[in-house]
Parts: C-alpha cells; sequence; structure tokens
C-alpha cells in the first residue's frame, strides 16, 4: 500500500514538473523569440531543473514543442466551447465569437504566437501538429453550423475554413494593436466574417433556386 501511494505521488510531482516546462517555454516566447530559438537549458533553468533532469520528461525539444501545439489546440478548442455557451445566453453569433477570439489572443498571446509562427515553420512535425489542432477547431465550427442552419455540410465546412482563415489573419495584426486599433479591427472582422456567411447563404439559395426551375 506504501509503495502505491509513493508511486502515485512521483507521478503527480513528474506532472508538475514537466507543465512546469511546458509553462517555462511559452514564458520565453516573444515577438523576437520563437520556438526554434529556445534552448533546452533555457527552458530547464526557467522551470527550475537541472539541464540533464529535462530527458525524463521529454525526449528532446522538439517533443516538448508537439506538447505546447497540443495545449494550444486544446485552448482553442475550450474557446469555441465558451464562445457557443455565450451565444446559447442570447448573444449575438458573430460578435460573440469575434469577441471570445480576441479575449483569447489577450490572455494567450504566447499560444496564439506559437500556432501562427510554426505553422509555417521548418519543422513538418510542427507543422502538421498544428495543422492538425486547426483542423480539430474548424471541425468544432462545422458542427456548430450544422445545428443552427439548414445548408449542406460541405457549404458549412467551407464556410468555417474561411472564417477561421480570416479570423487567424486578423489575430496575427490584433497582438501588436493598441486599444483603439483593435476595435476597429474587431469591427472589420464581424464585418468580413458576416460577408462570408451570407456569401455562403446567398449561393446555397441561387443554387436551390436553380435546381427548382429545372
Amino acid at each position: 500500500m506504501k509503495n502505491i501511494k509513493t508511486g502515485g505521488v512521483r507521478a503527480q510531482q513528474k506532472e508538475r514538473t514537466r507543465r512546469t516546462l511546458i509553462e517555462a517555454a511559452f514564458n520565453q516566447l516573444n515577438a523576437e523569440q520563437g520556438f526554434a530559438s529556445l534552448s533546452l537549458r533555457e527552458v530547464a533553468r526557467e522551470a527550475g531543473i537541472a539541464a540533464t533532469s529535462f530527458y525524463r520528461h521529454f525526449r528532446d525539444m522538439d517533443e516538448l514543442g508537439l506538447a505546447m501545439v497540443d495545449e494550444s489546440g486544446l485552448t482553442l478548442r475550450q474557446l469555441l466551447r465558451q464562445a457557443r455557451k455565450r451565444i446559447e445566453k442570447g448573444g449575438s453569433v458573430l460578435q460573440t465569437s469575434v469577441t471570445t477570439f480576441i479575449e483569447f489572443i489577450d490572455r494567450n498571446p504566447k499560444v496564439f504566437l506559437l500556432l501562427l509562427r510554426e505553422k509555417a515553420g521548418t519543422s513538418s512535425a510542427f507543422r502538421s501538429a498544428i495543422a492538425r489542432e486547426i483542423q480539430h477547431f474548424i471541425v468544432e465550427l462545422v458542427d456548430y453550423l450544422d445545428n443552427a442552419n439548414q445548408m449542406p455540410h460541405h457549404y458549412n465546412e467551407a464556410q468555417a475554413e474561411a472564417m477561421v482563415t480570416i479570423a487567424f489573419n486578423a489575430g496575427a495584426e490584433a497582438i501588436d494593436f493598441d486599444i483603439v486599433q483593435r476595435q476597429k479591427l474587431i469591427e472589420d472582422l464581424i464585418f468580413q466574417l458576416r460577408m462570408v456567411s451570407r456569401g455562403a447563404y446567398y449561393l446555397y439559395h441561387k443554387e436551390q433556386i436553380k435546381k427548382d426551375n429545372c
């Protein structure tokens, strides 16, 4: 029984240290320094452990980076679920979604920077992992659109992909904007997403009219 308790404590300590390493790596990301420029020793020092102890938790820096991507993806999905809950309480779909997205960037700028940079980085493993996480985000949005409107799935899929691309591009600008610039960006983003939404709706109904006239 004592051995079981000891093993449980060690597992908890190991998980805490692993979390500390992930947080330490995020802490060192900034506008000038991306993940590729981080060193194992710097991350270990920030986490308060010896560099050799790093290998008890990750094989190398790439594995740490992939864990950071996984965490970023989870944060993104939580963001969308939070927006959906707000919408269910009566909020405007686009206003609520955009506001929640900008709040996410405000609270997690380094998470967003990681996704933004490594999406086009040199590591194919990183690019694939980030593409996968963004696709999860798109799937969540498609699921919402499938339930919210009467359009076919492939319309909602195309709409979601366009919306996520536009939102990410706007997010890249929002990081460096002041309050006034950011408010203008929010208004522009809502307008752009509304155009995508109405464009999808228009195309769908145009096709329906064409079918009815055949």
